[in-house]
């Protein structure tokens, strides 16, 4: 047993010259390690107190969660280890709020989920259910309230454009929602929805309120697209009839007028034509009056020469003269020659 005994005495004699070396290296150790991490902590430090705010942002700057100012874009510096905290707010971009859908990416619409559904359906002024997708964009005008006034600030918009929504759909018909107020209500819902989150106080402004789709409620469709197919065939009819009624009816007016108008054309004409015919026999009795052989020769003179021009042929005979016949030539019409 004694060579054994002999290799137990190697063997702590080797782990006692390793604890020797070992505390020698954890001394060392021990004197550099507080410069290690006296360099840590500045680094950090350094690297916490510079940060940066984005062209399109403004940061709201807190020292020990008190507010003591805001930073423009660019680099800035504040007292690191969490004494200074700056919240950057982007207030030059329109942001905006879905309801009724959810955007996974721009360009492509996510499946809507029941709790989507819930919020988009409504009801009209005259009972009928309506599916009304819509969009809140707005823009952060003031960073401070925004942080400070309200605790949920985008939760507050979503509860609010709900119910200003619901109860503006609720002021109108079904058609009044599908077709003519959709501009009406879009205009109603941003001024409401602004006047209430004045009155908040949180900063924020409304940019425009956007009905995208509405719809009839998936149960009710058939039954809503047999009426509106009955509404469209009742107007077609109608716009018929005012067609037919728009060609006929002008055109009788019109040759009705031109009826009229020639009427009374012809009766000035005639009357005009009277009123001259008198006035000139009442000159002609005139001159008549003062000199009536003159006057009778002038008008037998002038009946002649407006007769004899229509004559084809002319005959001048004696006064003395029993009868023209023997002054015709009868034989030259067809007559017997003796």
């Amino acid at each position: 047993m004694g060579w054994q005994d002999d290799l137990r005495s190697d063997e702590y004699m080797q782990v006692g010259k390793i604890i020797d070396i070992g505390k020698k290296k954890f001394g060392d150790f021990r004197t550099v390690f507080p410069w290690f991490i006296g360099a840590f902590i500045v680094l950090v430090g350094a690297v916490s107190a510079v940060y940066s705010i984005g062209p399109d942002e403004v940061g709201v700057r807190q020292r020990f969660g008190k507010y003591i100012g805001l930073s423009t874009p660019g680099l800035h510096v504040k007292l690191p280890f969490g004494i200074d905290r700056v919240t950057p707010i982007k207030v030059e971009r329109v942001l905006k709020e879905e309801f009724g859908f959810t955007t996974m990416r721009p360009g492509v619409r996510a499946r809507y989920d029941r709790v989507e559904l819930e919020q988009s359906l409504m009801l009209t002024g005259d009972l009928n259910i309506l599916d009304v997708r819509w969009v809140a964009q707005f823009k952060i005008k003031d960073p401070v309230k925004l942080l400070f006034a309200t605790r949920n600030p985008l939760q507050n918009i979503r509860d609010i454009s709900e119910v200003v929504m619901r109860r503006l759909v609720g002021d109108f018909t079904v058609d009044e929602v599908l077709t003519v107020k959709r501009e009406e209500i879009d205009y109603l819902a941003q001024q409401e929805l602004q006047k209430i989150l004045d009155s908040y106080d949180v900063g924020i402004q409304i940019v425009t309120v956007k009905l995208l789709d509405v719809n009839p409620a998936e149960k009710v469709k058939p039954a809503f697209n047999e009426v509106n197919e009955a509404k469209q065939e009742k107007e077609k009819m109608i716009n018929q009839a005012w067609e037919k009624y728009n060609k006929v009816i002008p055109k009788a007016k019109g040759e009705a007028e031109k009826t009229i108008h020639e009427a009374a054309g012809y009766a000035m004409d005639k009357v005009n034509r009277s009123k001259g015919e008198a006035e000139r026999f009442l000159a002609a009795l005139a001159e008549y009056v003062k000199a009536p052989e003159i006057t009778k020769k002038r008008l037998y003179l002038e009946t002649m020469m407006e007769v004899m021009p229509k004559a084809k042929e002319k005959y001048i005979i004696d006064a003395e003269q029993k009868s023209v016949l023997p002054l015709l030539d009868i034989g030259r019409k067809g007559g017997s020659k003796e």
